[in-house]
């Protein structure tokens, strides 16, 4: 069990885009176990009818990898550019380009089998957000220079653009839904990051939807209700308190004040001797 508890403490100071690697990691294992489940209830279909009745593959498609190398290469290109992204935007801003990415990659491949009318095989992996996120950074910053074993420095708009070329390659195959749902993501990458350089954050919405869905699984916590309450009592009782005294020290100097000091008997001198100490 130490095994699994390792893991866990490690998903927990993971950041954002670990976390990710995480989950597909953990996915791809569910989904070599039991491909045809997974596969048929969380990869998306290419026919709209059949998408209708599962309108989660929007979204979970993009954690279903079947084949060993389609997950490595998206995994390690999203561990190296996605923690370079984080340097330059938010991990807020890197949830909205991922998910915003795959949403984009899966709305375009649903609408190509739509209009050609046939049917292909479903759509899974994160090739469509991983394009997106490495588009987006490569629009940014451009110029910046990675430095690759065996070959050197490579600016980041050379790679980024390799990284295009294969799913452009890959449009001459008859079934080529994947690769239309990765350039979805490469155009929409370019065009968020090219707008938020204008100061237009386009896929702010997307946030607020994120932060309202994690406010609905965040435990609540009954137990700030209690301790309020609890306080409140236990001002109440000590003003009450308080006020008491200053009333009996009042007395006591009015006693003082019209008859002296030796009017006052032995248990109220103590009284305000007492109170004179505190």
């Amino acid at each position: 069990m130490s095994f699994i508890n390792d893991i866990k403490g490690a998903y927990k100071q993971a950041n954002v885009v670990e976390k990710i690697i995480y989950i597909n990691v953990l996915l791809f294992l569910i989904t070599v176990l039991f491909t045809s489940f997974v596969v048929q209830w969380f990869a998306l279909p290419t026919n709209f009818d059949s998408f209708l009745t599962k309108p989660w593959t929007l979204i979970s498609y993009a954690f279903i990898h079947e084949r060993l190398f389609h997950i490595l290469s998206n995994l390690l290109v999203l561990y190296y550019i996605g923690n370079l992204f984080l340097d330059f935007y938010t991990k807020k801003q890197f949830l909205n380009f991922y998910f915003l990415g795959i949403i984009v990659g899966a709305i375009s491949f649903l609408t190509n089998y739509y209009i050609i009318g046939k049917s292909g095989a479903p759509l899974g992996g994160a090739s469509a957000a991983v394009t997106t996120i490495f588009v987006a950074i490569a629009t940014k910053i451009p110029r910046y220079a990675l430095r690759l074993r065996f070959i050197g420095s490579v600016e980041l708009w050379v790679m980024a653009a390799i990284w295009v070329v294969l799913s452009i390659l890959q449009l001459v195959n008859v079934d080529n839904g994947s690769a239309i749902a990765h350039l979805s993501g490469a155009i929409f990458g370019f065009i968020y990051s090219t707008q938020l350089e204008k100061g237009n954050d386009i896929g702010k919405w997307f946030e607020t939807i994120l932060n309202f869905f994690s406010n609905i699984f965040k435990p609540k916590k009954n137990t700030s209700t209690l301790k309020t309450v609890y306080k409140s009592k236990s001002r109440t009782k000590v003003d009450e308190v308080s006020k008491t005294k200053q009333r009996k020290i009042d007395d006591i100097l009015d006693k003082i004040s019209k008859s002296g000091y030796e009017s006052l008997s032995k248990e109220e001198k103590d009284f305000l001797f007492r109170a004179g100490k505190k």
